[in-house]
């Protein structure tokens, strides 16, 4: 397994642990990977449809990060184009398949797609725009490719 391979998860249970685990804000902090950020918000897409992820997601995640002792500020923490573009990719990926699956086979499925690659918004967005304090605050356009 190379380094960026994505972790997957072998069953159900482990991603709604993890989406339900984000809403109740009772994850361990090492829990809150990558991996983790994806089968959660797949989750919450999927089976949580009482949340409007639009609005919610993002208190979501910073209250969580808050409540694990993390700083939401102009450096660390939430970051709102990243989280956004990953909903925006992870909403593209269950459009584009099909129907069925089990929740673990569809997170697996896209966490070995490009979209489930930590380096997805990259094909986006600058480094420069990426990593400014405005994508970090507030959702900024991509400025090297439009969204799918």
């Amino acid at each position: 397994m190379s380094d960026d391979a994505p972790r997957l998860f072998a069953g159900d249970a482990e991603i709604e642990r993890l989406g339900e685990g984000l809403v109740a804000r009772d994850l361990a902090r090492e829990d809150w990977t990558h991996e983790a950020h994806l089968a959660a918000t797949t989750y919450l897409l999927l089976r949580r449809r009482d949340l409007d992820l639009d609005a919610e997601l993002p208190g979501l995640i910073r209250r969580f990060n808050e409540s694990v002792g993390g700083v939401n500020d102009d450096s660390q923490g939430y970051h709102d184009t990243i989280t956004k573009v990953f909903l925006a990719g992870i909403r593209h990926y269950l459009a584009t398949t099909g129907e069925g699956a089990s929740l673990a086979e569809t997170v697996n499925g896209l966490l070995q797609s490009d979209m489930g690659r930590r380096d997805w918004p990259r094909r986006f967005y600058s480094e420069e725009r990426l990593s400014s304090v405005a994508a970090r605050r507030g959702f900024v356009v991509p400025d090297l490719a439009p969204l799918p």
